[in-house]
């Protein structure tokens, strides 16, 4: 609108011009060649136009003329150029299609004409890799790293070659590369990372999170999870050889994460033998509070080496209280009772806790409480009771369990929590269940509450139903 209404504009002042002139008439007088020609103003002005634009017509088409040869050059430079653009476009399509033999050809077609385009290594590489030609596939990304533009790409693309070869060092040595391009690439932090905790490389891989959280891959605290698992993971490797390392491994390991129990057992043990008891109970102390367990009450009451079993016991008491609810503060108070020959309150302990069904580390405390008081029938029947006794906690990994703490998942490699617990949870009913074999399948179902979408399932099923998190249990059973 703006332009239509400048356009009528720019009409009316020349109208208004030509007005004016009409107005105010004149003669110009010319001698040209022994000629006198006498012309009004307005004819004079407008032969003058009409000359000028006869002269810029006459320019133009000679310029044409002369530019002629060109022109066709580059018209028909503009038609290879789209018909390369064609194949170029065709061939990645057969590419993604899974042709190999017309990517082969677009991309020939289109390599005569492009020899700066980026996509046509792309493509090039594509066709090698559905030809199976391993070869000239590398040579393909090896080209893309020297473009700018593709040089990311290009690395991925040799990163994933050789760690299909099993080549390692190379795959990681490609994903750094590609990090120090770009810090924000998830796939090659998460690729160094994976071949950095495959490797056991600690170290490196507690950088590698670390870059990740400063780039905003992960969160801040999700990051100081797992750097404090991988740290806690090489303080434990390390323990036996190097103590002074471990123990800086482990306190910034607790310092990220003081619910890791690992970081801080090693930590308490270092300081332990350093001499440093203070230390170690504080530690200790803040771990217990966040995420109690057996390891630590044992290594509690014996933070001070030489103290006798009643010393042991006040200060695992200490540590968990006179009455302790939870689980693993009443068998960590129950073993230093134990040791300091307080049966009754060692058994106290334990009932409180376990109540009916108790686990089988309790079953077997009860039948050493038992022995020592000399009653060997009932601490056989504690022992006979353990084995059908509900699961001693364990270190459960992505649904795995094993005795030992781990900073990876066994199944996928990733650095995932691993959590102190039972491996899988049994029923009160179920246990008493399982705990006398010989009452009938329906009186086991009767003790047995299902969900009421469940009403005809039987106990059988229940008993021999494999639960993914138990590595005992076969795929025969």
């Amino acid at each position: 609108m703006i332009r239509l209404l400048w356009r009528l504009f720019v009409l009316v002042m020349i109208a208004a011009g030509f007005a004016w002139l009409a107005d105010r008439p004149g003669k110009i007088n010319i001698t040209w060649l022994g000629r006198d020609i006498e012309l009004s103003v307005l004819v004079a002005l407008v032969t003058l136009l009409i000359a000028f634009v006869l002269l810029a017509w006459a320019y133009l088409t000679l310029r044409r003329l002369w530019r002629t040869p060109q022109t066709a050059r580059e018209f028909w430079k503009f038609r290879r150029t789209q018909k390369a653009y064609g194949a170029l476009s065709k061939g990645i399509i057969a590419a993604n299609a899974g042709d190999a033999q017309a990517a082969a050809k677009q991309a020939a077609i289109a390599s005569a004409t492009l020899t700066d385009e980026p996509l046509l290594d792309v493509l090039n590489a594509q066709a090698a890799q559905l030809s199976g030609d391993r070869e000239a596939v590398r040579k393909a990304f090896e080209e893309m790293t020297k473009n700018p533009a593709t040089e990311v790409l290009g690395l991925r693309g040799l990163f994933t070659e050789a760690k299909q070869t099993g080549n390692l060092a190379a795959a990681i040595e490609y994903a750094e590369k590609a990090l120090k391009i770009n810090p924000r690439l998830a796939w090659a932090s998460s690729a160094a990372l994976q071949i950095q905790t495959t490797r056991k490389d600690w170290q490196a891989a507690a950088a590698t999170i670390a870059a990740q959280g400063k780039s905003g891959l992960l969160g801040r605290a999700d990051a100081d999870q797992k750097r404090a698992a991988l740290l806690a993971a090489d303080a434990l490797a390390i323990e036996d050889k190097d103590r002074d390392r471990a123990l800086t491994l482990a306190e910034t390991a607790h310092g990220f994460d003081s619910g890791l129990v690992p970081a801080a057992l090693v930590a308490a043990r270092c300081h332990i033998a350093n001499g440093a008891t203070k230390k170690a109970l504080r530690i200790i102390r803040d771990c217990w509070a966040k995420a109690p367990h057996a390891d630590l009450a044992r290594l509690a009451a014996h933070a001070k080496p030489g103290d006798g079993p009643e010393e042991r016991y006040e200060r695992v008491r200490d540590l968990v209280g006179e009455a302790p609810v939870e689980v693993e503060g009443a068998f960590g108070l129950a073993q230093a009772a134990l040791e300091a020959k307080r049966y009754d309150a060692a058994r106290m302990i334990i009932m409180n806790v376990a109540g009916e069904y108790p686990q089988q580390r309790f079953c077997a405390l009860l039948a050493q409480i038992e022995e020592a008081l000399g009653d060997r029938g009932r601490a056989r029947g504690w022992l006979a009771k353990a084995l059908n006794a509900p699961r001693d906690p364990m270190w459960v990994s992505d649904g795995v369990a094993a005795p030992r703490w781990t900073a990876v998942s066994p199944v996928t490699g990733e650095i995932i929590r691993c959590e102190w617990k039972a491996p899988y949870d049994v029923d009160a009913s179920l246990a008493a269940a399982l705990q006398s074999p010989e009452k009938t399948t329906e009186n086991a179902t009767a003790a047995v509450s299902f969900p009421s979408s469940l009403p005809n399932r039987k106990l059988e099923t229940v008993v021999l139903q494999r639960l993914p998190d138990d590595p005992g249990v076969s795929d025969e059973t």
